[in-house]
């Protein structure tokens, strides 16, 4: 079996004095797509950061095609992850090529200028994302949703092995939506391995096949996503009564109807 994926041992993370995760064992594989699920607070964020070598663990360790990332400098981490964070903050003006450019950072020297190579792959993303004609615009012109989607495309550029997404879908309409999780979908069939913050559980359903489930109390679970994603646990996860539904071979959960 290959050694290459990006791994937790016992993790253990504490956030202003409240337990986030505890003892978390996951190992993500190339080929696979993680979400992870839980209520607003539970700390899914902090868990993404902290496996992208951002955050620091009070137990545990994170190993990195079985490095310890601890070991590990922020070029040689941001070569094999990438990170697009829920949400991105412009401090300088720029225009959508250079703000795509920006993930070919890790590949290029101290003085280095992008190649020609290196705007391929940035302009390529950018017809990915549909934001081909956009290049030229400058980034305080862009919509939320422009805007996420040009955080993606950003990611694409990077081209890291381990792709760390916290709510991809945020701010994008259900065309985008769609388009972003078969993109996704694709890129593990590449062999690249998904990490995902997801806020719809319908959205694991159908585009994860492994989850990691983060409970109130620190608690977590990790695993197959049709054998952890029931009524009995989603409705423990999200401390309401949540409901499965089924038509033909598709299913989907949601709030249970609790009027009379």
């Amino acid at each position: 079996m290959s050694h290459t994926c990006l791994s937790a041992e016992g993790l253990h993370i504490r956030l202003g004095g409240r337990t986030l995760c505890q003892q978390l064992e996951v190992q993500i594989r190339p080929g696979q797509c993680w979400g992870i699920l839980g209520q607003n607070g539970a700390g899914k964020t902090t868990l993404l950061h902290t496996l992208a070598g951002l955050h620091q663990a009070q137990r545990g360790r994170i190993l990195l095609d079985e490095q310890d990332l601890q070991d590990l400098s922020r070029r040689d981490i941001a070569r094999r992850i990438g990170l697009m964070p829920q949400d991105t903050h412009d401090d300088f003006p720029a225009t959508v090529l250079e703000t795509a450019l920006m993930g070919r950072h890790p590949w290029l020297s101290r003085w280095q200028w992008e190649s020609r190579h290196d705007v391929l792959l940035a302009e390529q993303a950018l017809a990915s994302t549909g934001l081909a004609g956009f290049a030229r615009r400058s980034i305080n012109t862009l919509s939320g949703g422009e805007r996420r989607r040009l955080a993606f495309a950003t990611l694409l550029t990077q081209s890291p092995q381990y792709l760390l997404l916290d709510e991809p879908a945020n701010h994008l309409d259900l065309r985008y939506q769609q388009q972003i999780f078969q993109q996704l979908q694709i890129l593990a069939s590449q062999e690249h391995a998904i990490l995902m913050v997801l806020h719809d559980i319908n959205h694991a359903v159908h585009y994860c096949d492994h989850v990691v489930l983060i409970f109130n109390d620190g608690r977590t679970r990790a695993g197959k996503t049709m054998e952890l994603l029931n009524e009995e646990q989603l409705s423990e996860l999200y401390d309401c009564p949540i409901r499965q539904y089924r038509s033909g071979k598709q299913c989907w959960f949601s709030v249970a109807d609790t009027a009379p």
